[in-house]
């Protein structure tokens, strides 16, 4: 993308010119240079405007390389081949992308752009979840294929701070909504002073608005975006995710994510995914049964074929696994049905729009390694022509054939013996992600519980 297109996207997104003007008229001063991480958060800088435009604009920032070898507490932690103690952590290049440089409206005279990460001989850090699905878009690419991909991300709201939500030890919290508001234009629109804030916010910083509408938890709300090619769509939710907990928190409240706050419905990133030609021409779509062509049914096949191996990139976090309850509208078993939510693989649209949505991602996704399973998965199919399964039909939770792994060990073993992940993402990938896993199970294998506490206190 040449730096004229990144700046005709979408209101709100900058070329280096139009950065460059809003500096000299003192309404930029400070640019936020960010990468995601492997918890899908962002991590980087807030540079002087003045700064970046000098020195960084056309070169790079660096950062310590522990970015992507630290637990969720930002905990050093061993097993990590790219970064550790032995290898004295040192850096790894920020490389700004010029074509993701926006506005961002709730903080004040501030610009954002997020950098790809390189080595200091300029090689590409292949553990970078953005550079995961660069490799897969490329791998499309060789095929004369894009994709396009939607995530539908929901979140409970909270009228706690979140300072006031960690001294409470995140107990006794008051959901912003009373009762389930699923579809509720009454219920919605007690907080719909933070939803507004939240779309429009997100509107000034080049993200397509469509939608925003309640959930079944107390509390729980989803605002929708419009779709965009793979890398884009991941940008983007990455911003918003980031933006929206800045947002609340200004308006002392809090925001989570978290795949199973309560025992009620977890918040779901459902990841709409489609592939068209390099002209435009959907795919997907053909004269076969249920309006699919044979690459769509390949395509579909893989998706299925593929998903237990790498559940890892679809619930990354203990905490991902408690979704997987019958009856919860996340998924159980691996199977693929027509406009049927009961299944991991639900197929929606139809003709140009014909697409599947994977409904096995929770709230905590990284987007990027989610969407790049979704690729490489897909492309298994089409390459292996994997023929398609027969839609399911009825209630998929009482199907028991092909289960979605129930927990993160079992995740972590079909990860690290997948001959699919292994083609797709190779060896450095794999163990990288692997050893994060491990690092999680030994962390929870430690933890003593309120759970615990409760039932063996008094009792044992």
């Amino acid at each position: 993308m040449t730096e004229q297109h990144a700046g005709a996207a979408r209101p709100g997104m900058l070329s280096l010119n139009e950065l460059r003007q809003l500096v000299a008229d003192d309404d930029i001063d400070t640019v936020i240079l960010a990468l995601t991480d492997m918890q899908g958060r962002l991590q980087g800088k807030r540079l002087s405007a003045e700064f970046f435009l000098a020195e960084v604009a056309h070169e790079f920032s660096e950062g310590c390389n522990y970015l992507l070898a630290v637990d969720v507490d930002m905990n050093t932690v061993d097993g990590y081949q790219i970064s550790s103690w032995e290898r004295g952590y040192g850096d790894f290049v920020m490389k700004p992308d010029m074509a993701t440089l926006r506005q961002i409206p709730w903080h004040p005279g501030t610009a954002l752009v997020l950098a790809d990460l390189l080595w200091l001989d300029g090689t590409p850090v292949l553990e970078s979840p953005r550079q995961i699905l660069r490799r897969q878009v490329d791998r499309l690419a060789e095929r004369d294929l894009i994709a396009l991909a939607g995530t539908e991300l929901e979140f409970v709201v909270f009228a706690d701070s979140y300072e006031e939500a960690a001294a409470k030890n995140y107990a006794d919290l008051v959901p912003a909504n009373g009762y389930n508001v699923d579809y509720s234009i009454l219920g919605t629109s007690r907080i719909e002073p933070l939803l507004r804030r939240l779309r429009n916010g997100m509107a000034g910083a080049g993200l397509y608005v469509e939608s925003a509408k309640g959930e079944c938890n107390l509390g729980q709300h989803e605002i929708a975006f419009r779709y965009a090619d793979a890398l884009t769509t991941c940008d983007n939710h990455s911003i918003y995710k980031t933006g929206a907990k800045e947002i609340a928190a200004q308006d002392g409240m809090s925001i989570t994510f978290m795949a199973k706050p309560n025992a009620r419905e977890g918040n779901s990133c459902h990841i709409h995914l489609s592939l068209r030609g390099t002209d435009g021409t959907p795919v997907l779509a053909g004269p076969g049964p249920h309006g699919l062509s044979r690459l769509g049914e390949h395509f579909l096949a893989g998706q299925l074929a593929a998903l237990r191996e790498l559940t890892l990139c679809y619930a990354p976090n203990i905490n991902s696994y408690k979704r997987y309850v019958p009856g919860s509208f996340a998924p159980t078993a691996v199977r693929w049905g027509v406009d049927n939510r009961t299944c991991a693989v639900r197929l929606v649209g139809h003709g140009h729009s014909l697409r599947g949505e994977n409904r096995t991602p929770g709230g905590d996704v990284n987007p990027y390694l989610a969407v790049a399973a979704m690729i490489a998965a897909g492309l298994h199919g089409i390459d292996n022509e994997l023929p398609l399964e027969p839609a399911f039909e009825g209630n998929a939770y009482a199907d028991q054939s092909r289960k979605v792994p129930s927990n993160m060990r079992d995740a972590l073993d079909l990860w690290e013996h997948s001959k699919i992940a292994r083609a797709a993402f190779g060896p450095e990938v794999i163990g990288h992600y692997a050893n994060y896993a491990r690092v999680e199970l030994a962390a929870y294998d430690a933890a003593v519980t309120d759970w615990e506490l409760r039932r063996c206190f008094e009792r044992l």
